[in-house]
C-alpha cells in the first residue's frame, strides 16, 4: 500500500495504516484550528491582535506551524473526517477527549458569528430581528465554488431563524439554497444599505472598497485592511 505524501511517496503496511494517516493529518488541522480561534477569542478579551501574535509565534525557526482563526470550517476534510475517527473509537469504547473537544469547539464556531452579529448590533440599539445582514463569501474557502460544509450556510440559517433580513454576495457562486429555499447572490452590494455586513470568505481579486461606507462590518477573516468600521469576530 503506497501513501503519496508530498515531494516522495512512503510506503506503509496496510490501508488501515495509509487510512489513519490521513485521519490523523486532518484532525491535526483541525485540532490547531480550534486552537487558533480560542487563541483570537483570547486575543479579543485581552485587547490584542491574534495575527500579530501568530506571526511573531511563527517567526520560531523551529516546532511551530502557523494556523489562522475564522468563521469555520468547510469542506469534506477537516469539518468530516475526524468523526470517522471519533466514531470508530466510540465503538470500541476508547476515548479521545482531545479530538472530541477540538470537533465540538468547530461545530460551534458558526453559531459565535451569530451571537457576534447579536452583539455588534445590541451595541448600536439595534435587534437582530429585521436588521439587515449581508454575508459576503459563501464558499468555505477562498477562489473555488464549493459550498461543501460551508460555515456561511448555517450562519445565514441562523440568522434568519433569529429574524434578520438576510441576503448574501459572492461572485461564485450565484444562488444557494437555505432552508430549502434557493437565494441569489446580490449582485451590487454596495447599491443597499446593510445594518451589518459579515466577511465571511473574501475571493482573489475581490473590490471590498464599498465597506468603507457600511455602519457596521464584522470581519471574520481577520485579515480585512482599511475599513473604518470594523469590528473582528
Amino acid at each position: 500500500m503506497l501513501l503519496l505524501t508530498a515531494p516522495s511517496v512512503h510506503r506503509v503496511s496496510s490501508p488501515e495504516t495509509a487510512e489513519m494517516s490521513k485521519l490523523y493529518e486532518n484532525t491535526f488541522r483541525a485540532v490547531n484550528i480550534a486552537l487558533a480561534n480560542e487563541f483570537a477569542d483570547n486575543c479579543r478579551g485581552l485587547d490584542l491582535d491574534p495575527l500579530e501574535v501568530i506571526e511573531a509565534a511563527a517567526t520560531k525557526p523551529y516546532g511551530f506551524m502557523p494556523f489562522y482563526p475564522g468563521p469555520g470550517v468547510g469542506g469534506h476534510c477537516i469539518p468530516c473526517d475526524p468523526h470517522y475517527l471519533l466514531w470508530q473509537l466510540r465503538r470500541l469504547r476508547i476515548s479521545s477527549p482531545l479530538v472530541d473537544t477540538a470537533m465540538t469547539s468547530i461545530a460551534a464556531r458558526p453559531r459565535q458569528v451569530v451571537q457576534r452579529v447579536r452583539e455588534l448590533l445590541g451595541d448600536r440599539g439595534r435587534a437582530l430581528t429585521g436588521a439587515r445582514v449581508l454575508l459576503v463569501g459563501v464558499s468555505y474557502k477562498p477562489g473555488v465554488a464549493d459550498l461543501r460544509e460551508s460555515p456561511a450556510l448555517e450562519v445565514l440559517e441562523e440568522l434568519h431563524d433569529l429574524g434578520a433580513s438576510i441576503a448574501y454576495h459572492d461572485p461564485l457562486v450565484p444562488t444557494a439554497r437555505l432552508h430549502g429555499t434557493t437565494v441569489h447572490s446580490v449582485t451590487d452590494p454596495a447599491a443597499r444599505a446593510w445594518d451589518l455586513v459579515v466577511v465571511h470568505t473574501v475571493h482573489p481579486g475581490s473590490d471590498l472598497a464599498w465597506l468603507t461606507d457600511q455602519e457596521c462590518v464584522l470581519d471574520a477573516t481577520y485579515r480585512l485592511g482599511g475599513v473604518p468600521t470594523k469590528a473582528v469576530l
